[in-house]
């Protein structure tokens, strides 16, 4: 009681001030936006997408629950829009030691004319149970074997043939979707394999580099493979990135 009496004029000063307390329950409702407003940070992109595409990476972000998914193209009029389900937790700390869990569900905008982390708008929660999706076309594969085997080795002292290694790559039973790149660059030649991303998810592709005394094959790590990174372009092949800390 001693307690409640002392905090009562400290609530009163507060409330004097105009200054507004949040319940746990708006802060764990902040909370459950923001996990929205990161969601639509990780959708963003200027690549176009179609709305089973946005559908799917959105379902396999943590804490989000994709409800319904509207439009056809991230870049037919206003996009996609996918209405998601986020939770949200805060306790008082102080007041009231009990967390308190909320559910919410937002309305996230895909567009290339989105804004950067534009808010979420509050949506009622569609009924029915999240939706799923079926899992995107394999890739065709890689021929990283086939390549190891067939690209020549120079000696240390060898000069390194551009046109044998056009016509190694070339002579490879590939894919026709698996682009390939070329380029000579200070006696060597680096190689790149790649398939078309979707502009969101880590790029399959295949680095190579023939040298004086060294031929290297290897597939970058998943985070120089992420739309913007680097990791699959031939100069990354010619001169590799370091490995990401």
């Amino acid at each position: 009681m001693r307690r409640l009496l002392l905090l009562a004029p400290l609530l009163m000063v507060t409330a004097a001030c105009g200054v507004v307390v949040q319940s746990s329950e708006d802060r764990a409702a902040d909370a459950a936006r923001e996990v929205a407003r990161t969601a639509g940070e990780r959708l963003y992109g200027q690549s176009p997408r179609t709305a089973e595409d946005v559908g799917r990476s959105a379902s396999r972000l943590d804490g989000v629950e994709v409800l319904r998914v509207t439009g056809t193209s991230t870049h037919d009029g206003d996009g996609i829009e996918v209405v998601v389900r986020t939770s949200g937790s805060a306790s008082d700390g102080w007041l009231d030691a009990d967390e308190v869990e909320v559910r919410r569900c937002f309305a996230v905008r895909v567009s290339p004319r989105a804004e950067w982390r534009e808010e979420p708008r509050d949506v009622d929660c569609p009924d029915g149970p999240p939706l799923t999706f079926a899992p995107p076309p394999e890739p065709p594969r890689l021929p990283y074997e086939e390549l190891r085997a067939k690209l020549p080795r120079v000696r240390g002292s060898g000069r390194v043939d551009e046109a044998e290694v056009r016509r190694t790559v070339a002579g490879l039973d590939m894919d026709p979707a698996i682009r390939t790149e070329v380029k000579e660059d200070g006696g060597r030649v680096g190689v790149l394999l790649s398939v078309q991303g979707n502009g969101f998810d880590a790029q399959d592709c295949l680095l190579a580099r023939v040298a004086p005394g060294a031929t290297e094959v290897w597939v970058p790590s998943r985070i120089q493979r992420m739309p913007g990174e680097g990791g699959c372009t031939v100069a990354n092949a010619l001169d590799p990135l370091p490995p990401p800390h």
